[in-house]
């Protein structure tokens, strides 16, 4: 039942907000316990969707995957996340971050029998992610992400008219902001591209820091000087490998960037989300993430810091 619920996600979400100020991150977020899909608790919590027939949408592996069913305006009613933030603050002293789907993905992901205009679909799904993200800054959140997978998988959309979606939700916003673009969840998708089909295009959106998965796809990091306003946040941990990187391995992925972007613009972290991976295996990453970068910043400035 909810109450009981809610308290199991608490507990969850506390020991995913340990594990990660055990492993020595600096940024952390809430783990993302409370979502059964990274976009689909935002999109089902806002009006215009039929929450009792949803719909179907192909996938990135060639089945459907079950989305809302959009039969009239997209709006936000309520807040979405700001419980998560403030839980999220009041449980640690590190920075943290919040993650909320991006208005494009969202509108690739869902059945319209509404809008009938992908374009139009996305700026009112921006206008909501919009008001979301004022709110998670207002309620204690240091970087908000959006998570755009789908700019990469339907480039052409997006560069018809994701950067205006991406304008829509970050129109008069304040703090630090992100935008994730990935190749799918490792579990899923195992054999990626070496290059983004959409990526240098965001060196043009309002976001700060913008995030890339390098690892597994062993990314040409050459695409990075496309981006020469933005911070990088560089995934270094491989999800399809159940194997534990070295730190040493880590280290090496991070210098691989370095040709290309000045490490003050470099931020560390996983390709994409540890959903798959069992708990050991993700803590595992996440130190080895920690040490690796410690290794590079030591050869970079002499400073030394000691081991998680």
């Amino acid at each position: 039942d909810p109450e009981r619920l809610d308290a199991a996600q608490d507990d969850a979400t506390l020991i995913a907000i340990r594990d990660q100020e055990r492993a020595g991150l600096d940024i952390v977020s809430d783990g993302e316990q409370r979502r059964e899909s990274y976009s689909n608790r935002f999109a089902t919590a806002l009006d215009g969707v039929d929450l009792d027939n949803p719909g179907k949408t192909p996938n990135r592996t060639g089945g459907f995957t079950i989305v809302p069913r959009v039969v009239g305006p997209i709006r936000r009613r309520h807040p979405v996340e700001v419980r998560d933030v403030e839980f999220l603050r009041a449980n640690t002293d590190r920075k943290i971050k919040m993650t909320v789907p991006g208005p494009f993905t969202m509108a690739q992901q869902c059945e319209d029998h509404h809008y009938r205009d992908e374009a139009a679909l996305a700026l009112d799904y921006a206008a909501a992610v919009n008001a979301e993200i004022k709110d998670l800054f207002a309620a204690g959140a240091d970087v908000v992400q959006l998570d755009e997978p789908w700019m990469q998988a339907r480039p052409e959309q997006a560069k018809a008219y994701g950067l205006a979606a991406l304008d829509r939700a970050l129109k008069g916003v304040v703090g630090t902001t992100a935008i994730h673009l990935c190749f799918g969840y490792a579990q899923m998708v195992k054999s990626k591209p070496s290059g983004y089909s959409f990526l240098p295009e965001l060196e043009q959106s309002p976001a700060q820091q913008i995030s890339i998965e390098a690892a597994q796809p062993k990314l040409d990091l050459a695409v990075l000087r496309e981006l020469p306003s933005k911070a990088i946040i560089l995934g270094v941990i491989d999800l399809s490998d159940a194997a534990v990187e070295t730190p040493e391995l880590v280290a090496e992925r991070i210098r691989r960037a370095l040709p290309h972007v000045s490490a003050a613009r470099i931020v560390i972290a996983p390709d994409c989300g540890m959903k798959y991976l069992p708990r050991d295996v993700a803590f595992g990453k996440m130190q080895a993430m920690v040490r690796g970068a410690a290794i590079v910043r030591h050869e970079l400035t002499g400073q030394r810091v000691a081991p998680s």
